[in-house]
């Protein structure tokens, strides 16, 4: 499909119209003279998915790729000169750092785990490249602030993964329920995962593969025993994560703040535990509720990976409640009920399989998120193009995810109400929380501080 086709294309979807109103589509590349140079860091599932979505958006020419296993980075390197236009293979690296030293990348895509995410995010941002950063920005408050910081002082524009902002339906369900007015007063939200995504495997301790540099996978945290489960399978251990609440929640949090102009919550409380599966390696909750309040508004988090969900439309979701009716809303669809007479109004998900049919054949491809993921990257190259922040800026990503952190770190503390000030950086009136918004690096590694990035 040509460039002007493809535009038509574009403008004869309603709910890519909606997009376009809220200034996630229609960028022009014309005026630049060559690709975009852009790298990725972390070549494992969303890191590729991530950088093929641009790569169906934007003339790019990825110049370099980086990951701590060999095996997987060869292996990207051969699909990514099948999918970019020179055919090219890529640089590939072990060290980040040397590969933002001699490729220079103009944008930069980061899909490693949580644990790396800030001292990552922080370098490229000193290196001068733009960043677009998966969710959870980070695995503790901290290190969110730093980020920010970082980027606020390099003046780059950072994206999160946070794609819900840029989902078409949920675009088109925000205009037409939330933003006209429909439901009244808002002061209700429920999050919730029920997906049995908790790793309940408890393999052996085995030697590290040769592919595979251990330590340098480890960075900063802890390095735990090898069990064979990384890929993916990191996001069982707290070490280098925050769980389900900082890898599901914060999508649907996101999602309920943008939908309803929240800032950051006035207070976070959460308890949980492993109640049900006891007998796998994973150190993550498997049943956990939170509390995040807002000026009157409560947004209240549930995951179980375990039982039925209470919706089996909306196993992954948000349902937001005003006196007029409920807006439910996930990656796959939205539904609008009234309260008491009215009519029904359903929002159906937005594949584009005939505009990118590339899409159908890509293996581990979430194929009803990837417009989401093309809009959310070409409203982070808009942004860049015209000095503004972009629609998940990390100001919103360090909301998001520093809120998910605190209820975690509420479920540590038995359930104890926390209250952030992002200005101080401290939680007020307890020291033994604010003690908590910083995690121990390991030997050889320095926490980013926000007044020295």
């Amino acid at each position: 499909m040509n460039p002007l086709n493809r535009r038509e294309f574009l403008k004869g979807s309603t709910a890519l119209m909606s997009l376009a109103s809220f200034g996630l589509l229609g960028m022009d590349f014309k005026d630049r003279e060559g690709p975009l140079q852009v790298a990725l860091i972390g070549t494992g599932w969303y890191g590729k998915s991530d950088l093929f979505r641009l790569i169906q958006v934007a003339e790019v020419e990825v110049v370099g790729l980086c990951d701590v296993d060999s095996k997987q980075l060869a292996e990207a390197g051969k699909l990514v000169a099948t999918r970019q236009k020179s055919g090219k293979t890529p640089a590939l690296y072990e060290d980040y750092k040397e590969l933002l030293a001699k490729e220079k990348p103009e944008y930069v895509l980061v899909g490693t785990p949580d644990h790396w995410h800030a001292l990552i995010a922080i370098d490229v941002l000193k290196s001068g490249a733009h960043l677009y950063l998966q969710k959870p920005i980070s695995v503790d408050v901290i290190e969110g602030e730093a980020i920010l910081a970082a980027a606020r002082k390099y003046d780059r524009k950072v994206q999160i993964g946070t794609q819900r902002r840029s989902t078409p339906h949920l675009v088109k369900a925000k205009t037409e329920i939330i933003d006209s007015g429909k439901l009244g007063k808002i002061s209700h939200a429920e999050v919730f995962c029920y997906y049995h995504m908790r790793n309940r495997s408890n393999p052996a301790v085995m030697p590290v593969p040769e592919n595979l540099n251990y330590d340098l996978w480890a960075g900063p945290a802890p390095m735990l025993p090898y069990r064979g489960i990384l890929h993916r399978g990191w996001r069982a251990f707290m070490e280098y994560g925050n769980g389900i609440v900082g890898d599901m929640c914060v999508h649907m949090l996101d999602a309920v703040r943008w939908m309803c102009d929240l800032g950051w919550p006035i207070q976070v409380t959460s308890t949980g535990g492993i109640y049900v599966d006891k007998d796998s390696g994973a150190n993550i909750s498997d049943t956990q509720t939170a509390l995040f309040e807002f000026n009157e508004m409560n947004v209240v988090w549930q995951h179980r990976t375990w039982g039925n969900p209470v919706d089996k439309h909306y196993p992954w979701a948000f349902k937001i409640y005003g006196e007029n009716g409920m807006l439910a809303g996930s990656p796959m669809r939205a539904d609008f009920t009234p309260e008491g007479k009215g009519e029904s109004i359903q929002f159906d998900v937005v594949l584009e399989k005939e505009q990118y049919p590339e899409d159908v054949t890509e293996k581990d491809i979430e194929i009803h998120a990837a417009p989401a993921t093309r809009a959310q990257l070409q409203d982070w190259l808009q942004a860049i193009e015209k000095d503004q922040l972009p629609i998940a800026d990390i100001s919103q990503g360090h909301i998001s995810t520093a809120s998910c952190i605190l209820a975690n770190m509420s479920m540590a503390l038995d359930g104890r109400a926390l209250r952030y000030d992002p200005k101080t950086m401290i939680v007020v009136d307890d020291e033994e929380a604010t003690a908590l918004l910083r995690r121990p690096y390991r030997e050889g590694y320095t926490h980013p501080e926000p007044d020295k990035v």
